[in-house]
């Protein structure tokens, strides 16, 4: 079913933003992750660490309910109360460095609506390309996903295995000062992540949820320790199911003849996120 009620009139709609791939925001993604060697101006941003620029900068008096800014400027007026991160495409052509001002230009690609097991859903694609001084960087299709409330609670998706053992893990214990901290280098408002009486009474969760884009950080991560010589060209990015804080989880992978297929499983054993990665 294709898109409804006039939000096919977002389809097309464009904005343009301009931020600074900081120092300061790069040293804190390096903390987090507990990286011995620090970040210095010039150097090459690791691939997923453009996602802590480019935050919305909403007024706190028209924040919705759930910390989001509110929808209808660029993004369309989705109805539905839940958002979630779908997954993402990424294709890298140039590094971006730590200091360089960076213009991201952002399209509205397509709105698809439809009903799911967990009930009605309206997937958007927004289209980002990231221009830095050596020209276009990287260009970024990002699915946002949109949902009804549950009458019965947040079910879990059905749990898929690894389609093979990893030939590499890292164990992840997320727990809320780590989710704090992605929330507050993102200038991320949305209550899921660090708020537990909404996140586990208003939205019907287990607990403080991972945010999408760290998880997909912490896999290319994985990459990038077991591959430091390899330049990434593309990924692919599918979240299947939540992670919560609190619950241990594991970054695996195994190389492939062009790159890696990774995931993040979950304290249940099941696929919480896919990133195939394929080399430059």
């Amino acid at each position: 079913m294709t898109a409804q009620s006039g939000l096919s009139d977002w389809i097309g709609r464009r904005e343009e933003n301009f931020d600074l791939a900081s120092l300061r925001q790069a040293s804190g993604m390096a903390a987090m992750f507990d990286l011995s060697q620090d970040p210095v101006m010039g150097d090459p941003l690791p691939p997923g660490w453009h996602w802590v620029f480019f935050a919305e900068m909403a007024r706190q008096s028209v924040l919705s309910k759930d910390g989001h800014a509110p929808r209808g400027g660029f993004l369309p007026p989705v109805e539905l109360p839940r958002r979630m991160w779908g997954g993402n495409r990424l294709t890298f052509h140039e590094p971006i460095r730590i200091g360089e001002e960076v213009r991201r230009d952002s399209e509205i690609l397509s709105i698809t609506e439809k009903n799911g097991r967990s009930g009605q859903l309206t997937l958007v694609t927004v289209k980002h390309s990231y221009h830095a001084s050596g020209g276009l960087a990287l260009e970024e299709e990002h699915d946002i996903v949109y949902r009804s409330e549950s009458k019965s609670g947040n079910k879990m998706p059905p749990g898929e295995q690894p389609i093979k053992p990893a030939q590499w893990s890292n164990v992840v214990d997320p727990d809320p000062v780590f989710l704090f901290r992605y929330s507050a280098l993102t200038f991320n408002g949305h209550r899921i992540h660090y708020d537990t009486p909404y996140v586990t009474e208003v939205e019907g969760y287990p607990g403080l949820i991972v945010h999408g884009p760290l998880t997909a950080t912490l896999l290319l991560e994985l990459v990038r320790r077991e591959r430091p010589y390899e330049s990434i060209e593309t990924v692919v990015i599918r979240a299947q199911r939540p992670l919560f804080a609190g619950l241990r989880f594991r970054v695996e992978g195994f190389p492939t003849e062009t790159g890696a297929n990774t995931w993040a499983v979950d304290s249940d054993g099941f696929v919480a996120m896919t990133a195939d990665v394929t080399f430059a």
